[in-house]
């Protein structure tokens, strides 16, 4: 690789398979989402495909070296395009224990001062490199998903308030979001009704429709680098065609929408 000046091209804003980060609320869909791209394959280390027709490994992941396996095992020939992590929330003890084991204690804690959490980051780096292998090797997009958890984010020149994060170590939630080319948030679409001036108990309400955001607010993290919009409403459709058309539109055609959402939006 030469890096002269006469060596110096443009990256041209090539589209190819993107590292795809989806957190959110409980019971939100977001397996269905994942698996809403192209010709997916579900990795489990937890049991959350309910019903979905999707193909998986038929064993939920269960050891760091369960995790390991299957990412080679995606470096053979297949017919998938996308692989789809569910979840990093259940990920991260498979993690933590293999790191106990190669320090030789039996919880993390007992490393000292945090020192377990840093060790554990290589292990973390290890299935990012996996994973990216797979995407610059297979053409694969890899989608991994987790819950949120309502944390307190005290900023240093303002007052404290909560905000919705990654269910995982603060340091793992730091490394994925900047592995990640977009990280997604999703929620459901409600309103506050209740006006506390008159004594009325505000409360919540909505229909179930769901919200996809991909910029950063106050209460979340998000992030996207091809200019999608900030809020995405998904409503209650099971493809989430929403989505794959605004990162179609925001990418000129370079994203090619799923098959199964084109066929969903024909019916």
């Amino acid at each position: 690789m030469s890096f002269d000046l006469s060596a110096i091209t443009r990256t041209g804003g090539h589209f190819g398979p993107q590292r795809i980060l989806i957190y959110g609320v409980q019971g939100l869909g977001k397996t269905t989402f994942g698996c809403s791209f192209e010709a997916p394959i579900l990795l489990r280390t937890e049991d959350g495909a309910g019903a979905l027709d999707v193909a998986t490994f038929p064993a939920i992941a269960s050891s760091y070296k369960d995790i390991c396996d299957a990412i080679q095992a995606l470096h053979g020939e297949h017919p998938f395009r996308t692989l789809v992590l569910d979840s990093l929330d259940w990920l991260e003890p498979l993690v933590l224990l293999k790191t106990c084991e190669e320090l030789g204690i039996k919880h993390i804690e007992d490393a000292g001062y945090g020192k377990g959490y840093v060790t554990a980051d290589d292990n973390w780096r290890f299935i990012m490199g996996g994973l990216d292998s797979l995407r610059a090797n297979r053409g694969m997009t890899i989608v991994v998903i987790a819950h949120s958890e309502i944390k307190t984010h005290t900023p240093p020149d303002g007052e404290p308030y909560d905000r919705y994060q990654m269910r995982v170590h603060k340091r793992a939630f730091a490394l994925w979001q900047e592995w990640a080319d977009m990280v997604l948030f999703c929620n459901y679409d409600r309103r506050i009704i209740g006006d506390q001036k008159k004594g009325e108990k505000r409360r919540a309400e909505g229909e179930g429709d769901r919200i996809i955001y991909t910029e950063e607010r106050p209460y979340f993290l998000a992030k996207n680098r091809w200019g999608l919009p900030a809020k995405i409403l998904v409503g209650q459709d099971k493809t989430w065609s929403a989505f794959h058309q605004a990162l179609n539109i925001a990418t000129n055609g370079a994203y090619a929408i799923p098959s199964t959402a084109t066929q969903e939006k024909s019916n």
